[in-house]
């Protein structure tokens, strides 16, 4: 959908300048292309990662289980604020992550627009 998105003027003006097809998509279509879907692929990262409790972008067992299991062992919840922890220091870094590269993007396109 990201290609979708790219004017066909700019394919014309490339092939106008004698860019073949392939040259075309290489360096006009699909640059254009990713500057605008990876602000909303980002959000979908963050989505996943908030809605499913994925964790294991760490490379270690989901954090929620394993404080269940430590906590059933010893009594002490501290696992579980160990694991909220590591929660957040997920999610709030891909979150300023993808908030600033949305900002970038309007930038550029109010910028582009202003022109």
């Amino acid at each position: 959908s990201g290609i979708l998105t790219v004017h066909p003027s700019q394919r014309a003006a490339a092939r106008s300048l004698g860019l073949s097809h392939t040259q075309t998509l290489r360096y006009v279509v699909l640059p254009q292309a990713l500057k605008r879907v990876t602000p909303p692929l980002l959000n979908d990262l963050v989505a996943l990662i908030k809605d499913t409790g994925l964790v294991s972008i760490l490379g270690v067992t989901d954090a929620i289980r394993a404080a269940q299991i430590q906590t059933s062992k010893t009594f002490n919840y501290t696992p579980y604020v160990i694991a909220a922890l590591i929660f957040l220091a997920v999610t709030i870094p891909l979150t300023r992550l993808t908030d600033r590269s949305l900002r970038r993007s309007l930038e550029r396109e109010n910028a582009q627009g202003q022109a």
